[in-house]
Parts: C-alpha cells; structure tokens; sequence
C-alpha cells in the first residue's frame, strides 16, 4: 500500500525538482537572449534557433507524454516525460549562451 502511495510522492517531487531546474536554466537563456538583442549582437541563426526550437520540443513534449499516457504510466510521469524535451532543451541553451557570453567579455 504504501509502495505505491510513496512512489506517487516521489514522482510530483521529481517534477516539481525539474520543472524548478528548468525555470532556472530557462532564465539564464532567456536574460543572454535579451541582452544579445538588446546590444545588436545576436546572430540570425541564433534568432531563427531561438523560434524553431519551440514547435519542435512542443511536439517531441506531446509525444513523449502521450507515449506515458498510453502505457498507463499516470499523469506524474506523462507530466515528468512531457517536461524532459524542454528541459533538454533549455540544459543545452544555457550551457551554450553561457560560453559564447564568457567568450564575448
């Protein structure tokens, strides 16, 4: 009984773990962003990535919770495996604006 009651807790506790995780890399991607288009700086290719990005995570985001829905994993995993694609996503972005940021100094 308590098995599956702990396991649920555990679930919402890892989604509200990486959807924190996901708000802070998100600010840091979203503060480089701003401030590349603010000082002219931002290169088209970063601003064609910067749209693009978001119809693909959205879709790969639907996918993946659709997939935990349809295995019947409950909706704290489909939630935990739509979450997984942006955070990926923003994982990756944030490392990446941080180095070229660091460069530019």
């Amino acid at each position: 009984m308590y098995g599956t009651m702990l396991s649920t807790v555990t679930q919402w506790q890892q989604l509200a773990l990486s959807s924190a995780k996901v708000m802070m890399a998100s600010s840091t991607v979203i503060q480089i962003r701003v401030m590349q288009m603010s000082l002219g700086i931002m290169r088209p290719e970063e601003a064609t990535r910067m749209a693009f990005e978001k119809v693909s995570a959205l879709a790969k985001a639907t996918e993946m919770s659709g997939r935990a829905l349809a295995a019947n994993k409950g909706p704290a995993e489909a939630a935990l495996a739509g979450l997984e694609p942006y955070a990926r996503a923003t994982r990756a972005n944030a490392k990446r604006l941080s180095r070229t940021a660091a460069r530019a100094k």
